[in-house]
Parts: C-alpha cells; structure tokens; sequence
C-alpha cells in the first residue's frame, strides 16, 4: 500500500493530524491494537475516526477508502447494520451507565462468536467514561475481562472526553489516541458547509472550545444569544450580591437544558477577565467575549488575576459535580454565593451514592 493509498481512509477527520498519523501507520504495518483508547472532547472526529478504522479493517476490497468507498460493506458500515460493527453507547435511563448484565448478554457472546462475515469484527463504545464510569466497578470488571483476555479478530474502540473516569486498569490495556480541540479555521469551514451565516460564526466558534458539535448548537437559532444575555445576567447577579436573588437564578439554571454548556460559557467569561487582567489575549481566537471588552475591563479591574481564574477552577469544579450526581440546585447555590462572598472555592457538596449498574 503506497503512502497515499493509506492516508485516504482519514482524508474525512479534519484537523487531527496525529490521532491520523498513528492509525494510518498502523494499518500500513497491518499492527492494529486489540484495544484503542481515543480520548479528546466531543465533537472533534473521535466517532468518525474510529468508523473509519472499522471500516478500513472489513473493506472486503482493502481498498481503505473511508466514506469515499462505496462497497456493501463500508455502506452497511456507516449505516449501522453491519453485524462485525457495533456501536454500544450508553443507556437513556438512570445514570447512563450498561449493566453489567447487558455486558454478560450481549458483548461477551459478540466478543466471543464474532466475527460473523469479516476477517475481523469491532466494539465500539462512544461516550466510554459514562457506559462504564468507575463508580460502578461491576460493569467496568466486566468490560475489563474481555479486554485482559482479547481475541485476535475483535478490536474495541473506547471513546471518552474524560479518560480518567475509566479504571486505571482499562486504560492501561488500551493503546491511548489523543484527540485535539478543532482549530478556529475548521470549525468555520465545518460552519460554513452547514450555511451558518457569516455574522453568527465567530461568535459560535469563540464559545465552542474547539468542538464542532458545541459550535452548531451554539449557531442554532438565537441559542448564542440567550446563552450571552444568561452569562450576562449571571455575572450582574453575582456582582449585585443579593442571596435571595442569586437562590432563586440558581433554581432557574438547575432546570436549564443547556446547563453544561452555560457553565462553560460562564467559564470562558470569566477566563477573558483573567486575560484582561493580565493584559493578554490568548487562544486561537483570543477573547470568547470580545464584543463585552469594556465589562470584562470593569470585572478585570474588581476581581484580578487571580480570582478571576479561581472562579473559572470553581466553575469546573461545579461541573463535575454535577456530573458525578450531585444536587443540581445545591450545586449552583454554592457557587454563586461563593462568587458573591468572595469564596472563590465551591462549598463540600454531597455527592448521591451512584445506582446500582
């Protein structure tokens, strides 16, 4: 196979050069692990690469042509109903995570009769960290067998935003592929073949944090601008400091849809005070918030450096206990009334004991 030949399959993942330098070597060399780990945030080609790894492995034709081939095979591949690919992600109910029933019934017998038309046959678990988080180590054990014990024609591909969530001992079996935020020059390609207008994009690309996914639904109707105003009004209420004021938003926000990506644009909001503060602009497309450069000189001048970073760490800190099933409410509580009182650090929240798997 000739250089060229090898570096089609990919030619569809935009901007990640070395995630497609390591899988494209390995086919070459025809040295694919039993196991990869692709971690990185959503949005940046994780899913599409690893289809594309699938589909390069049972092309019947080898022909490893990615989502130009049009072979029964690929076709059946990209939508879903080839029996050696499966795509397993988490469940709708509960906290997300499989059973470890469901592991037992349905992924060990594939692991073990697979494959059933290919050479070779692929697991692939997107949104890996949820499907089998720590907390609930059965699942996690289970998934951890038939990686310890793998078949030579059955790869699994793990996806995951946040790898540390995974069992030390799964990771440790996975050969790790890191995936990068999307420069601000793809994201506005990736815009632009969508017709999101040329006004909305530079907006929607600075909020996004390098992820295609976040960047769309930002661009979405005037999604990019209620989450503005909302970052906005926060901020006031936070600045205004009155309890009753700032319980009651909290109790708003808690009931948010779009609370993840709030809170990452209060983040970003508060990251630009940090860099005005300090007098720099970084990032590939400097301030999140440039068109509120006099408010955010106003917050640089109250806040420094330093709390303004703290609060961005209080944000973050907020975000993953939420995640790991706090109360949402209590949640927003304390870190509003923190910024209000200058508390920059989020109380001790109580984490629920996660469900039974």
């Amino acid at each position: 196979m000739t250089e060229s030949t090898a570096a089609e399959p990919f030619a569809h993942v935009a901007a990640q050069e070395s995630a497609v330098r390591i899988l494209t070597h390995a086919l070459e060399r025809d040295r694919v692990a039993h196991a990869y780990l692709f971690e990185g945030p959503s949005g940046v080609g994780k899913e599409r690469a690893a289809l594309t790894l699938a589909a390069a492995l049972l092309c019947p034709e080898a022909r490893r042509i990615g989502n130009d081939c049009t072979c029964h095979t690929c076709e059946r591949i990209r939508a879903g109903k080839h029996p050696d690919v499966r795509v397993i992600r988490p469940r709708d109910e509960g906290d997300r995570n499989l059973q470890v029933e469901f592991i037992r019934s349905e992924i060990l017998p594939f692991t073990k009769f697979a494959p059933f038309e290919a050479q070779v046959a692929c697991l692939i678990f997107p949104e890996a960290d949820v499907s089998f988080p720590i907390q609930h180590a059965g699942a996690a054990n289970a998934l951890l067998k038939t990686l310890e014990e793998p078949r030579a024609r059955v790869t699994f591909l793990l996806l995951s935003e946040r790898p540390d969530r995974l069992l030390p001992t799964i990771r440790s079996r996975c050969q790790r592929v890191c995936f990068r935020p999307l420069p601000a020059a793809t994201l506005a390609q990736i815009l632009t073949e969508r017709g999101i207008s040329e006004a909305v994009r530079p907006h929607a690309i600075a909020l996004s944090q390098g992820r295609a996914d976040r960047a769309l639904a930002l661009a979405e109707g005037d999604t990019l601008q209620r989450l503005v105003d909302l970052v906005l009004r926060i901020d006031a209420a936070v600045a205004a400091a009155q309890p009753g004021d700032l319980l009651d938003l909290a109790r708003e926000l808690a009931d948010a849809d779009d609370l993840d990506a709030l809170l990452a644009a209060l983040a970003l909001f508060y990251r630009d005070v940090a860099q005005v503060a300090l007098q720099v602009h970084v990032g590939p497309v400097g301030l999140s918030f440039e068109s509120q450069e006099a408010l955010l000189a106003t917050r640089a001048a109250q806040l420094g450096a330093t709390h303004a970073a703290e609060r961005v760490a209080a944000i973050s800190a907020t975000q993953e206990a939420i995640e790991r099933n706090a109360n949402t409410e209590t949640a927003l509580d304390s870190l509003l009334l923190g910024f209000a009182t200058g508390n920059n650090e989020p109380l001790k929240l109580v984490v629920k004991q996660p469900k039974r798997a």
